[in-house]
């Protein structure tokens, strides 16, 4: 299931019915804020879908608690399910899939766009990156008496992967997928810790809970997110942007990009200590080679 989304069977939610003729259908029963936050999505659900639920509230100059009562009051769990609703209203069943293929494309055009939509997701991201965030957050993991990495759903293919990469330099590093252990972890974590949270859209209830549990204790925080405005971001001390322009509920491209800033941080750091990098590599090596036989 993706980390975004957790609907729940049996909720009382129709999601087969029209999202934006559900809510303009309950206009009148809103609150005099809801109203003003219904009318604006009605407006501009094109804009909705690529929008976080902050800045959904800037642009209604309200706040965040009330984007989130209109979101329940026109019979959403929540502003992420609200905003995938949407999605699926607007998509064809195609673009549900990936954004930019039709019925008519054969297997070699599909396996194109894919790759140029993967593509364009690094060029992306590699045109917001931030060196000095970048710097920072290779300078908080290397010098860390002990990293955890935390992420969710979809996100848990990338924690593995950047603990992976990281126990290899020697690091006392952790990581963890669960949500109620990761919140745990976090309560014991304190000055000179790092916790690095992974979430495409920032706004995932888990890691959110869990940086800022992790922010209280006194550990420094990394973030490696999709948008730059979302809750999570409030509790990061760097926040590293992983850049994609997809509309589906699964996000691959994003993921790509998040492996790639990962990737960098690891040689980053690695070039900084080149000689334990190497030795750790050698004796890895020596130490699985007769797997290899």
């Amino acid at each position: 299931m993706p980390e975004e989304i957790a609907r729940q069977n049996g909720s009382g939610v129709n999601h087969s019915a029209n999202s934006l003729a559900r809510i303009r259908s309950r206009l009148p029963a809103f609150a005099a804020a809801e109203q003003k936050v219904a009318q604006w999505v009605l407006q501009h659900a094109e804009d909705v879908v690529h929008m976080s639920m902050a800045q959904v509230a800037r642009e209604c100059g309200v706040s965040d608690t009330t984007v989130l009562r209109f979101c329940r009051a026109a019979g959403f769990q929540g502003y992420t399910d609200m905003k995938l609703a949407i999605v699926q209203d607007m998509a064809s069943p195609t673009q549900l899939v990936h954004d930019d293929i039709t019925e008519q494309d054969d297997a070699i055009t599909i396996a194109r766009k894919v790759f140029h939509s993967n593509i364009q997701a690094l060029q992306d991201t590699l045109e917001v990156l931030d060196g000095a965030a970048l710097s920072q957050a290779a300078d908080m993991i290397a010098s860390a008496e002990q990293i955890l990495i935390i992420g969710v759903g979809t996100s848990g293919p990338i924690v593995q992967d950047m603990y992976h990469m990281f126990f290899r330099l020697g690091f006392n590093v952790r990581a963890q997928t669960d949500s109620y252990l990761q919140l745990m972890e976090a309560a014991l974590v304190e000055e000179g810790d790092v916790v690095v949270g992974i979430s495409q859209s920032g706004s995932s209830t888990d890691p959110v809970l869990t940086i800022e549990e992790a922010k209280r204790n006194g550990a420094s925080t990394i973030v490696i997110t999709g948008n730059a405005e979302s809750p999570i971001t409030k509790y990061a001390d760097v926040t590293l942007l992983a850049v994609s322009r997809e509309t589906r509920a699964e996000a691959i491209a994003s993921r790509i990009a998040q492996m790639t800033l990962v990737d960098a941080l690891y040689v980053i750091i690695s070039m900084r200590m080149l000689p334990i990098t190497t030795q750790n590599e050698t004796k890895i090596w020596k130490a699985i080679i007769q797997k290899t036989l």
